[in-house]
């Protein structure tokens, strides 16, 4: 008898016995998951959940799924005596703002990334051979501060456009000075005359 006083007294009882001012038994179910150097851990979870709650919980689960259990409810208790009205629902909608914050940067840098190695790939045009006639190059097209208010909208679908130093393969056809006339049918798709 003397020897189970001593190793009583020699183990200290878990958070949760010592917290409740009660013996702590061998078969106690919150000394493996709220050991006696945690005390604030268990002191959160019976202010929000209360012991014999968290007792009913811990014996209907299966041992291996009770660790797991006591840290989902440690966590919420901790983030519900920290923010009493959201608890851990705050702390969730806080990471995913700054989640949707963090991807939007990331999407501008790879933008940024993907628009500076594109204008690094682009073929410079050759400045010793002649342009053929026709064949208008970038510098020779109007700049963007040169266009009237209604073609401020940039590119294709609204993207600047980032071509530098590019000619176009064919003729255009506002710099086309071939002898056909496009009043006779010659071109432009009219189809002629319909009379």
């Amino acid at each position: 008898m003397a020897s189970s006083s001593s190793s009583s007294s020699y183990n200290s009882p878990c958070a949760a016995c010592k917290f409740l001012r009660r013996k702590c038994m061998p078969g106690c179910i919150f000394a493996p998951y709220f050991p006696p150097e945690e005390p604030q851990k268990f002191a959160n979870v019976h202010k929000i959940f209360g012991a014999s709650n968290v007792t009913k919980l811990l014996n209907e689960l299966l041992p291996q799924q009770r660790e797991d259990a006591v840290n989902s409810l440690a966590y919420e208790a901790e983030a519900r005596v920290r923010d009493p009205v959201y608890g851990c629902v705050g702390a969730i909608s806080f990471l995913q703002k700054q989640v949707q914050k963090l991807q939007k940067e990331l999407d501008a840098a790879n933008t940024d990334l993907l628009r500076y190695s594109l204008t690094d790939h682009i073929p410079a045009a050759p400045t010793s051979l002649s342009m053929p006639p026709g064949v208008v190059s970038v510098q020779q097209m109007p700049q963007r501060s040169q266009l009237s208010a209604r073609d401020e909208g940039g590119g294709f679908f609204g993207q600047s456009p980032n071509i530098a130093n590019y000619s176009f393969p064919y003729s255009l056809p506002w710099t086309d000075t071939s002898s056909e006339d496009m009043s006779e049918g010659g071109g432009g798709g009219g189809g002629g005359n319909l009379l």
